[in-house]
C-alpha cells in the first residue's frame, strides 16, 4: 500500500472501515530479483535527527511504511515541513515551534521514543507520553532516562507523560549502558551532539543503524567516533545543519525474502543488499543447505532446491549475533523442514505470538518461556491467520507461502510498520499472494 504525498497533520491513522487482509494460495516456486527496501530502524532515528538541523535535509530510499509516515506527522507537529517524493523525504527544520509530541503519533510506533534525545538538543525542553508499537514483552525505557538524567536533563513522570527540560543546556557525560540498547544509544547520541562537552557511551549498541545515524549526523557537522563499536565518542558542538544522505538496506526485510525463498525451495537475487550486514543470518541459510553467493559489493543469491534440513540451535542476541528481528521468520522455516530446531530469545519476553498461529497451519511448535522447539513436518495447511506484531505477521506469510490451499491474514497493519508493498513484491517473483479489502 504506497503512500506517496507531502505529509501534512497532527493526528493519528483513522482506523478503517474495511480492514485489509492479505490472502496466499501456497505452493508456489519463488524465483527472481529483489531490491530490498530502506531499513526501518535506520529510517526513523533518522527522520528524528532532522530535528536537530537548522536547515534542510533529504532523506533518499526512504520506504513507504506506517511508522515513517507516523514520524513525519510527528515532524510536521514540531513545525518542520516534511515532505515525501517517492522514496525521497525532504524535512526543512529552521523552525521548531512546538515541544509536545501528540500521544496518539507516540503511540502508533515503539520507535517514537527517539525523538526525546533529538527534541532535547534542539529545544532544551520536551513532553511526550510512553510509546506503543508491538507488545513483544517490556522494553522499559530506563536506560534512556537514566542516561538523560547524567546529562543533566530534568525528567519528571507522570499519568504516562515525560516532561523533560535541561534549562542549563545538557552536558556531555560519560554513560555505562548495562545493555546494549539500540534506542538508549540513539537518544544519548541525539541528545549529546550539540551538547556542552564531550559524551562517551560505554556498551553501546554496534546494529548496522547506530551507524548510519552517526554518519548523517556527522555530515550535517556533529562529531561522533566509533559507531559501530562498544564504546561511541560524541563532542558536542555549537549547531547542525542539513544533510543528503541515503538509508541503508533493511536487513531484516532482506532476511525474510530470503527465508520466503528457501521456504518454497526456490532461487532469489536481492539487490541492494549490505552482505556484512547478514554475517549471523546467512551461515544459518547455508546450514540448512541453501547454495548462497555474494558479488557485486551488494548483491546476493541463495538456491534452496536442494533438500534442505533444520539447523539444531538458534539463539538471539544482540548485533553481531543471531538478530530477534529475524527469529520469527527463521522458524517458520524450520517448520518446514526435517529435524528438530531449538529457538531460544534472549531479547524479549513475548517474541513466540506467532507460534500459535504457525500451529494453526500444522506446525509443531512447543513453548517454554523463552524456548521454542520446533519439529518439522512435511506439510502445512493454509488457514485463517492473525498477525499479531511485526515480524510474526512475516513469519504468517512465510509459511503460508509453503502451505496447501489458501491462507488469510488480518492484523496486517503490523506488517504495514515494516515492509514496503510486501504483497506486491512476492508477486513479482511468482508468489500468488494479494492484498483484500473484507466485504
Amino acid at each position: 500500500m504506497k503512500r506517496n504525498a507531502i505529509l501534512k497533520g497532527c493526528v493519528g491513522v483513522a482506523v478503517k472501515k474495511d480492514a485489509p487482509k492479505i490472502i496466499v494460495q501456497g505452493g508456489s516456486r519463488l524465483s527472481g530479483e529483489l531490491s530490498v527496501q530502506g531499513a526501518k530502524n535506520s529510517i526513523l532515528p533518522l527522520l528524528s535527527a532532522t530535528v536537530l538541523c537548522q536547515g534542510e535535509s533529504v532523506l533518499h530510499n526512504c520506504p513507504n511504511l506506517s511508522d515513517a509516515d507516523a514520524a513525519c506527522r510527528i515532524l510536521n507537529c514540531l513545525g518542520c515541513k516534511c515532505a515525501r517524493d517517492g522514496n525521497t523525504v525532504s524535512v526543512n527544520s529552521k523552525e521548531v515551534l512546538n515541544t509536545d509530541v501528540p500521544k496518539d503519533l507516540m503511540r502508533e510506533m515503539r520507535s517514537s521514543i527517539v525523538f526525546l534525545g533529538a527534541i532535547l538538543g534542539r529545544t532544551r525542553q520536551c513532553k511526550l507520553t510512553f510509546p506503543g508499537g508491538c507488545e513483544l514483552g517490556p522494553r522499559p525505557i530506563d536506560l534512556h532516562v537514566s542516561a538523560l538524567r547524567k546529562m543533566g536533563v530534568s525528567i519528571d513522570e507522570e499519568g504516562g507523560f515525560l516532561s523533560c527540560s535541561a534549562p542549563k543546556g545538557i552536558q556531555g557525560a560519560n554513560i555505562s549502558l548495562t545493555l546494549p540498547s539500540v534506542g538508549a544509544t540513539e537518544n544519548i547520541i541525539l541528545a549529546a551532539v550539540t551538547a556542552s562537552g564531550t559524551t562517551e557511551i560505554q556498551n553501546a549498541a554496534r546494529e548496522p543503524e547506530i551507524i548510519d545515524l552517526a554518519e548523517f549526523l556527522n555530515k550535517c557537522g556533529a562529531k561522533i567516533s566509533g559507531a559501530g563499536t562498544g564504546t561511541v565518542v560524541i563532542e558536542g558542538v555549537e549547531q547542525l545543519g542539513g544533510a543528503e544522505h541515503t538509508v541503508i538496506a533493511d536487513r531484516i526485510v532482506a532476511a525474510t525474502y530470503l527465508c520466503c525463498a528457501a521456504v518454497t525451495r526456490g532461487e532469489l537475487v536481492l539487490k541492494n543488499v549490505n552482505h556484512g550486514h547478514l554475517s549471523a543470518i546467512l551461515p544459518v541459510l547455508e546450514q540448512m543447505g541453501c547454495s548462497i553467493y555474494t558479488y557485486n559489493e551488494n548483491q546476493l543469491y541463495i538456491n534452496a532446491a536442494k533438500l534442505l534440513s533444520a539447523p539444531h540451535k538458534i539463539i538471539t542476541s544482540a548485533h553481531p549475533g543471531f538478530p530477534t528481528d529475524a527469529q520469527p521468520m527463521f522458524m517458520a522455516l524450520a517448520s518446514t523442514l526435517k529435524g528438530t530446531t531449538v529457538f531460544v530469545e534472549t531479547i524479549f519476553d513475548n517474541r513466540f505470538r506467532h507460534a500459535h498461529e504457525l500451529g494453526r497451519l500444522g506446525a509443531k511448535i512447543s513453548v517454554n518461556d523463552r524456548v521454542a522447539v520446533v519439529e518439522g513436518v512435511p506439510r502445512l495447511v493454509g488457514a485463517e491467520l492473525e498477525a499479531s506484531d511485526l515480524r510474526g505477521g512475516a513469519a504468517l506469510v512465510t509459511a503460508a507461502l509453503f502451505a496447501d490451499k489458501t491462507s488469510t491474514i488480518t492484523g496486517i497493519s503490523h506488517i504495514e510498520r515494516g515492509y514496503d508493498d510486501i504483497t506486491g513484491s512476492l508477486q513479482k517473483i511468482g508468489a500468488t499472494i494479494q492484498l483484500t479489502m473484507n466485504n
